[in-house]
């Protein structure tokens, strides 16, 4: 559910006893320790006109009701950025009882710049020191105890994937709304001249009586307008009596250029880094390690191309292997089950005692959707979302993103963008969201199209249960290795017609962590539910809707309309056009309707070769390539007008259609020639 995130947060202001916002960068585990907190029971807001979300939930603690603000991860607040932006609004909109900030105990020093922005805020803050553990194995030593004091803030010790700590987190954070505990650092303060500047100004605020509309100390002011924050100039030059406080900010500000050279905002930036810094080198140790870390090992194999190349390829081996091998298996189990106990059973009781008639036949269509599910879909999706769950609680799409960076650089991209591609394969949607990381609309176009070519989990579930349950798992590669050539060639061609340049990779590395398998069960069933309430319904619905057109007569008038592409150029039965429009509600569907009419057709309910009454295994290998190419769901449609706008987005969507049937009618007749 998505609405706007002004009454968003009023509405949860109203609704529970306190809020707490939940701050820190992207890679901190901060979504670790908000899924833990809530359950990942969330709804989207969005500001007007931005892209970027804030997850807002409820939780419980000892009878008192908590709504969690789940800012966007990011690494400062401020205008500069969208992510930073709605950071920061979140905040000031929302006027949490508390902030929560999540902190890397393995990069304090980056961390603490935005802690330090919080401080100027003033909002009462609690901090998770967070990989705590990891921390102390890289041989650092955190004295908590003077941080705590040096901050003027209560710091919990946190491991968040393994739910370390959390408890005393909420307890803290709690605590500290109830009491309103406002910040009390010691020292807090920047270099010489341009704290003289500062406190200027903020005197001046002071002075003239006046207020913003979000009641930040006077300084947070002062040091928001030195800055030349764009929307904190706009917002207090329409306020009455500002003006003189802007004309001497104006003129402060072209002091401190004067003085060292460089924009107000970018000293001042430098002032709270070199803070940040010397706030660590007072609370750190660092004991030199002899021994290198596996984790740090593991992350310089997987970097460097003469073994990271192997190594991915090798990854991926087995990522295919357990797609195939356990999601056949787990797909035998279930619709053999299903079959034997069900199907088996009902249809006779239901026709013996009510008749064969619609309505009949439309409740075994959807017992035949059901089955459907359980042998093309549903099996595949769980292997799949476990292993992806895996591999992101290790950290290896981050050296993914690191190995990558050359090649993605010929595509138009850089090595970050790998991330959400590689996110792609789980589900398009998150992925699409994902491309907001990188910087230029030309990048986000790229990504956004290649991504929509990654065969969703969803796709993979078609291509492993049409290719690889009935041609084996040679052919199901084969398919794979066109995808990934068409995947190539399309990056390529988007990098040479469209104007501009990649830009450099900027990211932060992380060694690689030993995964909590807790967590990793946690993420999946997280995933996989979603996936199931919103497959089910669906193909329940396009089951007894395709029945009913079966049952009519009409299915075969209505898939004539698609017979000149379908049949004539593809050599598919003219039925699967009109599943494949079908399936633009979920790709899965597109497999699991015809699976259900099958299973309706065959004598056996329970037998394994059922579409192999429609198809042939050439067909299905056709039905399958198209299937991953062509518009991808209507979810990620809505994704894609978001991020890039209805016209880049209905552009993608006709490329893909236009591709697909190409590809689909080139290699039905490269079939038939060998």
């Amino acid at each position: 559910m998505q609405f706007s995130c002004h009454n968003a947060l009023h509405e949860l202001r109203g609704e529970t006893d306190f809020t707490i916002a939940l701050a820190g960068n992207p890679n901190v585990g901060k979504s670790s320790v908000f899924n833990s907190l809530t359950g990942m029971g969330v709804e989207t807001a969005n500001y007007p006109g931005k892209t970027v979300e804030v997850n807002i939930a409820t939780t419980l603690l000892d009878g008192t009701r908590i709504g969690i603000i789940d800012l966007p991860g990011t690494y400062a607040l401020g205008a500069v950025s969208e992510d930073q932006w709605v950071a920061r609004q979140g905040v000031l909109d929302g006027d949490p009882d508390a902030v929560m900030m999540v902190v890397d105990a393995t990069n304090l020093s980056r961390n603490l710049y935005m802690v330090l922005q919080f401080l100027e805020l003033g909002y009462p803050l609690v901090l998770a020191l967070n990989v705590l553990d990891v921390a102390k194995r890289e041989g650092r030593d955190i004295d908590i105890m003077a941080l705590s004091e040096r901050l003027g803030v209560p710091i919990v010790p946190t491991v968040a994937n393994r739910g370390k700590g959390l408890d005393e987190l909420i307890s803290a954070a709690v605590e500290v709304a109830r009491d309103r505990i406002k910040p009390h650092p010691q020292g807090i303060i920047y270099g010489k001249d341009v704290e003289r500047d500062i406190v200027t100004l903020t005197e001046a605020i002071a002075a003239a009586g006046l207020e913003d509309p979000y009641n930040l100390p006077h300084r947070a002011l002062a040091l928001l307008l030195l800055e030349n924050d764009p929307e904190f100039i706009e917002l207090t030059s329409a306020m009455t009596g500002w003006n003189p406080v802007l004309e001497l900010a104006a003129q402060l500000r072209n002091h401190i250029e004067e003085e060292h050279g460089q924009q107000a905002a970018t000293r001042i930036a430098a002032e709270r880094h070199a803070l940040a810094g010397i706030i660590t080198d007072e609370v750190e140790t660092v004991e030199v390690r002899q021994e290198i870390m596996l984790g740090e090992r593991l992350w310089r194999y997987t970097t460097n191309p003469v073994s990271g190349v192997p190594i991915l390829f090798l990854v991926l081996g087995i990522v295919f292997v357990l797609m195939y091998f356990l999601g056949q298996k787990l797909a035998d189990l279930l619709s053999g089950a299903w079959g034997n106990y069900v199907t088996h059973n009902l249809s006779p009781l239901l026709y013996d005692n009510f008749g064969r008639n619609l309505a009949t036949d439309s409740v075994m269509w959807a017992v035949g959707g059901i089955q459907a599910a359980l042998t093309v879909g549903i099996p595949y999706v769980l292997v799949f979302y476990l292993v992806l769950a895996f591999l992101e609680d290790t950290g290896y799409l981050n050296s993914v993103a690191f190995l990558t960076d050359s090649v993605m650089h010929r595509l138009g991209l850089h090595g970050r963008a790998m991330i959400p591609i590689v996110a792609g394969a789980g589900c398009n949607v998150p992925a699409i969201m994902g491309t907001r990381v990188l910087t230029t609309m030309r990048e986000r176009v790229i990504a956004g199209t290649l991504i929509v070519l990654v065969p969703c989990s969803a796709r993979s579930a078609v291509i492993f249960g049409a290719v690889g349950f009935y041609a084996g798992w040679q052919a199901a590669l084969g398919l794979y290795i066109i995808l990934g050539v068409i995947w190539i060639l399309v990056g390529l061609g988007l990098n040479k017609i469209m104007p501009g340049k990649p830009t450099g990779l900027v990211m932060e590395m992380f060694p690689f962590r030993r995964p909590h398998l807790k967590t990793v069960f946690k993420k999946t069933w997280y995933r996989f539910k979603a996936f199931v309430f919103m497959a089910i319904p669906l193909l329940l619905v396009g089951s007894v809707i395709l029945g009913i057109l079966f049952q009519t007569g009409y299915l075969f008038d209505l898939a004539g309309v698609f017979s000149p592409v379908v049949e004539g150029w593809m050599g598919l039965p003219a039925v699967a056009g009109l599943v494949m429009v079908m399936a633009i509600l979920r790709k899965e569907l597109a497999l699991q309707l015809l699976a259900a009419m099958a299973i309706v057709m065959g004598a056996d309910a329970a037998a394994n070769n059922n579409l192999l009454l429609i198809m042939s295994k050439q067909q299905l290998f056709v039905f399958a390539l198209v299937t991953a190419i062509y518009i991808p769901c209507v979810a990620t449609i809505a994704a894609l007008a978001r991020e890039l706008g209805w016209k880049r987005s209905l552009s993608i969507m006709v490329f893909t259609v236009v591709l697909a049937v190409l590809v689909g009618g080139l290699v039905h007749r490269l079939l038939l020639a060998f």
